[in-house]
């Protein structure tokens, strides 16, 4: 289960006192101060990991603390200091001040750290503070408390490709057949339930993460069917590939369909309206003989007045197409418009 919101408290360790200490030894009347510093408090750092996908572990513990620092000894002893706790967290991870909102750390790249509650500075021992006119001083420092944080943790998955659609356009289909995940597929609506992952092996050693996350309905900003929860999961990536059923179970409007899933992105964030799209329509191979596929291509071609792309997950017509055009905006190394098919591909 996958998940993506979590709500923590934190608080990074204390800094240890100095200590008040004199040099105690046989023969040696006068020995002085020698009262050791405080050891400095443990930090909290996050840290954005591999193999790490949900911020399960978050979700069932609440309160993270870091070792407070131990206090300073005699003969000049410093004390130990407490260990850093580190939170491994999933790369994608946006991490909130959960009670002003302020964004503290964006862990976007793997590896990626972040001392997020520094802990406390140690005390200063009274063997800091002898000198000429103060022989025998008792004077020490205490140490720095720690810093308490409320973390709010959003997991935005990282992919360069989103997939969206309504609900059984085909796009848990187009995953499993371009990469090796295995999305649940049925032929009932909803059949994907959070976000899943897969990553499509092109020629010459390239790749592309796509994320294929719950299909949309009308009125999904208002909270209708999943609402817009799972849009986070495509807000980072570069490129949108909006799947149209050619022939929707429903008998609805293909063109009509793309209009109420745009509709529903200008609502949620108009950032992710304005992100590159690729509109395919699918399940080519049910929409009956060859001319009857080009009369419905070229309807919803003249509706949209855009470029668009034929693909069928069934028989992998158009698969092959579709990433090298995913490919070529993602590089912006080529136009790729000049390659897309305005009619269906064909089976041989």
């Amino acid at each position: 289960m996958l998940i993506d919101s979590a709500t923590i408290f934190v608080r990074s360790g204390k800094g240890g006192d100095g200590a008040v200490s004199f040099r105690r030894e046989k023969y040696i009347p006068k020995g002085g101060p020698d009262g050791g510093d405080g050891g400095f408090g443990g930090s909290i750092i996050l840290l954005a990991s591999e193999n790490i996908d949900t911020l399960l572990d978050f979700a069932g513990r609440h309160h993270w603390y870091a070792p407070n620092g131990e206090p300073g000894g005699p003969k000049q002893c410093s004390g130990k200091a407490g260990e850093d706790l580190v939170l491994r967290l999933p790369p994608g991870t946006l991490v909130y001040d959960a009670d002003t909102g302020e964004l503290l750390a964006d862990l976007d790249v793997l590896g990626k750290r972040d001392v997020i509650a520094p802990g406390g500075r140690g005390g200063l021992g009274n063997e800091r503070f002898k000198g000429a006119q103060n022989q025998t001083p008792r004077q020490f420092t205490p140490g720095d408390p720690g810093i308490d944080l409320h973390l709010r943790l959003d997991l935005k998955l990282i992919a360069d490709v989103g997939l969206l659609g309504m609900p059984n356009a085909g796009k848990s289909t187009l995953l499993s057949r371009i990469s090796k995940a295995t999305p649940k597929i049925a032929d009932y609506p909803f059949t994907t339930l959070e976000p899943n992952l897969g990553i499509a092996e092109l020629t010459d050693h390239r790749r592309i993460v796509f994320a294929d996350i719950p299909g949309l309905i009308e009125h999904a900003h208002k909270g209708q069917g999943l609402g817009t929860r799972f849009l986070r999961h495509v807000e980072r990536t570069r490129l949108l590939v909006h799947l149209i059923d050619i022939d929707p179970a429903d008998h609805s409007d293909p063109a009509e369909n793309y209009r109420i899933i745009r509709w529903e992105l200008e609502e949620y964030s108009k950032a992710l309206a304005d992100t590159p799209e690729v509109v395919v329509l699918s399940k080519i191979d049910l929409a009956g003989g060859d001319a009857d596929r080009e009369a419905a291509v070229e309807l919803f071609g003249q509706a949209l007045d855009r470029p668009v792309l034929t693909i069928s997950s069934a028989t992998g017509v158009g698969l092959t197409e579709l990433l090298e055009a995913c490919w070529a905006v993602l590089n912006e190394s080529r136009d790729p418009e000049p390659g897309w098919k305005t009619q269906p591909v064909k089976e041989e």
